[in-house]
């Protein structure tokens, strides 16, 4: 266990058991954090902490269905319960409908909003709350370079992930003078269990490596990498920054 980035104990939220949430989890569990991990999906939740039991660590797993303040708030309860009050704060939560614009429907906008943008903001508000209170906490939201690039079929997507950009801004000039960090990873093209079936379809995979200066995808542990240092002691004096982990891709 690499102890230099100080996470020994600290209780740790993570929302979000799909690729990025799970590598983050089990990254944060190597480096001693005591991890509540919140999704919808029990399957993944279990193959989370079983990936964890496997590697000597412990993840604690919470079923939460986030798309109403409420529950949000009542997640942020349960994992309090579990794990303490959370010193460090993960939203790897989200969703992307691939349509044109003039092709989306109603639902497709709304839900798309609920689930990546106003869930980021009632957890952040309420996990907030509890650093706020305890004059201390790090927090990193999943943003996307669909963020700051224009990408078609991308409408709802980019318009959250924008949104959350501004809106964790606000909330590190709030909360920095009470020892709280505020950060966001944007991770550009990734290989995940999630993206792979898109990925394989219609030389995706190549056309989306032709754009990144690396000359290939991501995988999931180099953002939890991110992840984690910003979640540690080592970035203490880092808030309201977007870390891109894109291999080059918003230079082209």
């Amino acid at each position: 266990m690499q102890d230099w980035l100080t996470l020994d104990g600290r209780p740790t939220l993570v929302c979000g058991a799909g690729g990025l949430g799970k590598a983050s989890a089990l990254s944060l569990a190597a480096q001693g954090a005591r991890v509540a991990l919140a999704d919808v999906n029990s399957e993944n939740l279990d193959a989370v902490v079983r990936a964890a039991k496997e590697a000597g660590y412990e993840i604690k797993p919470l079923v939460a269905d986030l798309r109403t303040a409420q529950a949000c708030r009542a997640a942020v309860s349960e994992a309090t319960a579990l794990v303490g009050p959370p010193q460090i704060f993960l939203h790897a939560v989200g969703r992307n409908v691939r349509k044109p614009v003039l092709e989306l429907a109603d639902g497709d906008w709304e839900d798309t909003l609920t689930l990546n943008l106003s869930s980021a903001y009632w957890l952040g508000q309420a996990v907030g709350r509890l650093m706020v209170g305890q004059q201390y906490g790090r927090m990193v939201f999943v943003s996307s370079v669909s963020g700051l690039l224009a990408h078609a079929h991308h409408g709802p997507y980019a318009a959250t992930k924008g949104g959350m950009n501004q809106m964790f801004r606000v909330m590190a000039r709030e909360w920095a003078r009470y020892g709280v960090t505020v950060n966001a990873v944007a991770p550009g093209y990734i290989e995940t269990d999630l993206t792979k079936d898109y990925l394989d379809k219609d030389n995706h995979r190549a056309d989306l490596v032709s754009l990144v200066p690396a000359e290939r995808l991501g995988r999931p542990e180099e953002v939890a990498d991110a992840v984690t240092y910003l979640a540690s002691d080592r970035a203490r004096f880092i808030t309201g920054q977007i870390l891109y982990v894109d291999g080059g891709r918003v230079l082209v």
